[in-house]
């Protein structure tokens, strides 16, 4: 039997993309978030819709009636779910250690001049 995992705090990638149009233009229909990402994704209005409508069930989003539209604004905020993403990145990958994954950071660059020019 399966035990369910607790919920993740960072949104999936395409809430994501909603929360960064939100972020960008404050409030927005969703027939507004749709244009904005069609540059970037090709979704659906009801795709969009439901992204929406999930991010608000699950509090990073609040919607209010303008008509007989939604209209969306990010509650949640970019620092905190930047915050949180790295602090997922530093468990999962690096012992829970940001120092750890400053180093790596620190180091890859380097490591990738020494690799090129070892091809070379």
């Amino acid at each position: 039997m399966r035990t369910a995992r607790p919920p993740k705090e960072i949104p999936p990638p395409l809430e994501i993309e909603c929360l960064k149009v939100l972020w960008e233009v404050g409030e927005a229909p969703v027939r507004d978030v749709r244009e904005r990402l069609l540059p970037r994704r090709n979704l659906a209005y009801t795709t969009v819709m439901t992204l929406l409508d999930r991010l608000v069930r699950k509090g990073g989003a609040a919607r209010r009636k303008s008509g007989r539209a939604f209209i969306y604004r990010a509650v949640l905020d970019q620092d905190t779910i930047r915050r949180k993403a790295v602090d997922e990145l530093c468990e999962l990958l690096f012992d829970g250690s940001p120092e750890h994954l400053l180093r790596h950071l620190r180091e890859s660059p380097q490591r990738e001049r020494t690799a090129a020019a070892s091809s070379s």
